[in-house]
């Protein structure tokens, strides 16, 4: 089958259920942002921002030796050896990238499943890394939450699929947050302790982290963009 890439004859049944869960999803999260409703879901993109920062450290040769996430939105991934060149910049773009996989994957009912697996693998290693309460609990929540929604769909309803509207919403949660969490860290208020502005020290180019962090926004919007636009190149 060919790819349809100019989405000729859009939208079919599909891609219009695609489009309108992720349009109410984007609207539900701006409107609770400041809420308590949300919180486990900004940890969790907090906790795959981390994950990204361990997985550039494992892929060039690295150590992790233990993560945190915190109630404040923050989180530390501690590693020892790696590619800083490489580390740094995976925190933000990964989480970027985990957003745009998780919209996709929400999109096939098998692929939902092999990245609700991939995710609970992850998670289950991270017990044994964690160094504080909040990413335990974290962990652990989600690891319920997830055969929960394996439960509802495999053993109980066929005609709706919880598990792909919930990975589609934190799919959508994580590229909003990872655009936010750039704006606020990098431009807005400028945390000197950000990774752009370690990244900027580091790398020896003209670039402070106000422009790294641009240039980072910059790339997470365009996958957040992308992601829905394969989404319905799937689905056409």
């Amino acid at each position: 089958m060919v790819a349809n890439w100019t989405l000729a004859g859009c939208c079919n049944s599909q891609q219009v259920i695609f489009l309108a869960c992720s349009g109410v999803y984007a609207l539900v999260i701006l409107v609770l942002w400041r809420t308590i409703l949300l919180m486990p879901f900004k940890l969790i993109s907090v906790y795959l921002h981390e994950i990204g920062h361990a997985s550039a450290c494992v892929m060039t040769g690295g150590k992790v030796e233990g993560i945190e996430v915190h109630m404040d939105e923050g989180g530390v991934t501690r590693t020892r050896g790696g590619w800083q060149w490489c580390i740094l910049p995976a925190g933000y773009l990964g989480s970027s990238f985990w957003g745009m996989l998780l919209v996709l994957c929400a999109t096939n009912k098998w692929a939902t499943l092999v990245i609700a697996i991939i995710l609970c693998i992850t998670l289950v290693i991270t017990l044994f890394l964690a160094q504080n309460n909040t990413l335990r609990f974290l962990c652990v929540g989600f690891l319920l939450l997830f055969g929960l929604l394996f439960f509802l769909q495999y053993g109980i309803t066929q005609s709706v699929n919880p598990l792909n509207l919930a990975i589609l919403f934190i799919g959508i949660m994580n590229c909003l947050f990872s655009i936010y969490d750039i704006y606020d860290d990098l431009i807005s208020r400028r945390v000197n302790s950000s990774d752009a502005e370690v990244f900027a020290k580091t790398c020896p180019c003209p670039f402070n982290g106000v422009c790294w962090g641009v240039i980072w926004g910059v790339i997470s919007l365009f996958l957040a963009g992308a992601a829905v636009y394969l989404g319905l190149v799937i689905l056409a």
